[in-house]
């Protein structure tokens, strides 16, 4: 159950700390903003003071007053990203993580406020969870692609299908290919639909079940493996009919019986040779079969 808290309060460090992994541990994500709302703003100074004391001796508590001075940053960036339909808290749980991996690779002396440097980060974590959770079938894998994805949000924020003109002043605009920005308008207004169907879907089948199975039972595969053994078969016995009576029994009787197969003293015994015979027989049988039935 999640735990209430006033909003003329101020959290205790503990439940903050929770607050940032789980910004809804505060009792409602409003709560949770309030409570973020009031925390101090750092000075230029504390903040460059914290930065060393994190730097150089790996203070856990410096680390944490400078992510929790900077956690309205992410709530401010977080409701930028509300149009995916994704939960504003996911969204500051993982704009969040960024800040933290900001605040480990920050350099205060380099001159620059945690601020600025953080915003990179921030939104790089909320890209890539709006990429990984906006759609089952991802939209966009390159590092060019998710640019123009964020972009072809913010330029067609009603979702509509663009025409010719638009999209080549898009294209200009981004400078990208047309056919790119085509691509990707495509794959951003695909409809999902579940492979599995409905409980609710009469028939009893879903669309899963008109897929091509690429195992055995795939029928253009069956149909290969029948024409396949057909013409083995054929040669097979093409290759038995180039040999004489006695070693065509033998090959027959041992390898393509179907109780299992002679042995060679059994066909010595009807032949009257030795099973030394027989396998000599055999051998020279098997030889002209293979012969016959190499490749040209």
């Amino acid at each position: 159950m999640l735990t209430a808290v006033s909003t003329e309060l101020t959290p205790s460090p503990s439940a903050l700390s929770t607050a940032i992994a789980n910004p809804g541990a505060l009792g409602s994500i409003e709560a949770y903003i309030g409570a973020v709302n009031r925390l101090p703003v750092l000075s230029a100074d504390q903040e460059h003071e914290l930065a060393q004391r994190l730097q150089q001796k790996n203070d856990l508590e410096a680390a944490r007053q400078l992510i929790e001075s900077h956690l309205r940053l992410v709530v401010s960036i977080a409701r930028q990203y509300l149009g995916y339909g994704l939960a504003h808290a996911d969204l500051i749980q993982e704009g969040n993580i960024g800040l933290m991996k900001a605040v480990k690779r920050f350099d205060p002396e380099r001159g620059v406020r945690l601020v600025s440097f953080a915003v990179h980060w921030i939104k790089a974590e909320i890209h890539e969870f709006i990429i990984r959770n906006w759609r089952l079938v991802k939209v966009a894998t390159t590092k060019a692609q998710r640019k123009l994805f964020f972009n072809l949000r913010r330029l067609r924020p009603d979702g509509a299908s663009l025409d010719t003109a638009a999209v080549d002043q898009i294209a200009s605009e981004l400078s990208v290919k047309s056919k790119d920005v085509r691509e990707m308008e495509v794959r951003m207004s695909g409809r999902e639909f579940s492979l599995q169907g409905s409980a609710e879907d009469e028939d009893g089948f879903s669309p899963i079940d008109f897929l091509s199975d690429q195992g055995q039972y795939d029928p253009t595969e069956m149909l290969d493996q029948q024409d396949q053994a057909h013409q083995q078969g054929a040669g097979l016995n093409e290759a038995l009919a180039t040999l004489d009576e006695r070693s065509r029994r033998i090959v027959q009787a041992r390898w393509l019986s179907d109780d299992g197969g002679a042995t060679l003293h059994d066909l010595a015994k009807e032949f009257g040779v030795s099973a030394e015979r027989v396998r000599q027989i055999e051998v020279a049988a098997m030889k002209k079969m293979r012969t016959h039935l190499a490749p040209a």
